[in-house]
C-alpha cells in the first residue's frame, strides 16, 4: 500500500478545544485560589497570635512599671524625691504605654483590613471563573441541541450526525462510536479511512452535491450524487458491520467529513490514537 493509502487522521480542532483547555485551565485556578484563600487564612491566624503576644508584652511591661513605680517610691523616699515628681513620672510612662498600644492596634488593624481585601479579590475571581464554566456548559448543551438523527442512503435510521467540526466534537466525547475525520482531493488516488478506502470522482459545490467511490472488502461502491450532510451506508467485515460517511463541506476540488464506526470495529493499526473516540 502506498503514502497515499496510509490513513489520515486529522487532529480534533476548532473552537471546541478552547473550551475543554478553558475548562481544565479553569479548574487550576479554582483549586490555586483555595490554596491561596488558605494561605491568608493561616495569616490571619498569625496575626491573631502576634497580637496574643503583643498584649502580653504590655502586660509584662505593665507589672514591671508599677514594680518600677514601687522602686521609684522607695528610692524617693531615700534620696528626698517628692511624691508628685514620682507622680509626674508614672503619668509620663502611662502616656508612652498608651502610645504604643494604639499604635500596634493601628498596625494590625491596617493589616487584618488588607488581608480582607485580597480574600474578597479572590473570591471575585473564583466567581469569574464559575461564570465561564456555567458559560462553556451552555455552549456545549447548545451545539447537542443542534445535533440530529436521519435516516441514510440504505433507509437504515441513523446515529446523530456531525454538520460541523464542533459537532464532531460532542458525537466524539459521547463515546457511542468511533470517528475518522477526512480530508479528499478530487483526481486523487484512493484514500485509506479507518479499514475502508475513498476516492471522490465528482464535486458540484455550488448544488452540494458528490460521487463518492467506497472500496471495502475488495469491493468498490459507487455512491453517486450524494447531498452534503448526508449519511452515506454501508457494511463492511467480516461482521457485516454498518459503517456510516458524512461529507460537510465541498468546495471546487476537495471534500471533507468523516467516517463512523461502530465501537467494536476494528482499528487500523497505523490509526493514531486521537482519530477516533476514546
Amino acid at each position: 500500500m502506498s503514502d497515499e493509502d496510509q490513513v489520515t487522521v486529522v487532529h480534533e480542532g476548532g473552537s471546541n478545544t478552547g473550551k475543554w483547555l478553558l475548562l481544565l485551565l479553569a479548574a487550576i485556578y479554582v483549586a490555586a485560589s483555595l490554596y491561596f484563600l488558605v494561605d491568608l487564612r493561616g495569616r490571619v491566624t498569625q496575626l491573631a497570635q502576634n497580637q496574643a503576644s503583643a498584649q502580653k508584652q504590655i502586660g509584662e511591661l505593665t507589672t514591671r512599671m508599677q514594680s518600677a513605680e514601687a522602686e521609684a517610691e522607695t528610692l524617693g523616699q531615700q534620696v528626698g524625691i517628692t511624691k508628685k515628681e514620682l507622680s509626674q513620672r508614672a503619668a509620663q510612662l502611662q502616656a508612652a504605654q498608651r502610645a504604643a498600644e494604639e499604635r500596634l492596634a493601628k498596625e494590625q488593624k491596617e493589616q487584618i483590613t488588607a488581608v480582607s481585601g485580597d480574600i474578597a479579590g479572590v473570591k471575585t475571581d473564583v466567581g469569574g471563573v464559575k461564570t465561564d464554566l456555567g458559560q462553556t456548559k451552555t455552549d456545549l448543551a447548545a451545539t447537542r441541541a443542534k445535533l440530529e438523527s436521519t435516516v441514510g442512503d440504505l433507509g437504515l435510521q441513523s446515529g446523530l450526525i456531525a454538520r460541523t467540526r464542533d459537532d464532531l466534537e460532542v458525537l466524539k466525547h459521547r463515546g457511542d462510536r468511533q470517528y475518522y475525520e477526512f480530508t479528499l482531493l478530487k483526481g486523487a488516488k484512493p484514500q485509506a479511512v479507518s479499514t475502508v478506502s475513498l476516492q471522490i470522482r465528482k464535486i458540484d459545490a455550488k448544488r452540494g452535491k458528490y460521487t463518492l467511490n467506497v472500496t471495502s472488502d475488495d469491493k468498490t461502491i459507487e455512491k453517486k450524487d450524494r447531498n452534503v450532510n448526508e449519511p452515506i451506508q454501508f457494511y463492511t467485515g467480516r461482521d457485516h458491520m454498518l459503517y456510516e460517511l458524512v461529507v460537510w463541506t465541498l468546495d471546487k476540488n476537495k471534500a471533507t467529513g468523516y467516517v463512523s464506526t461502530p465501537k467494536n470495529a476494528p482499528v487500523p493499526v497505523t490509526a493514531s490514537p486521537t482519530a477516533s473516540n476514546q
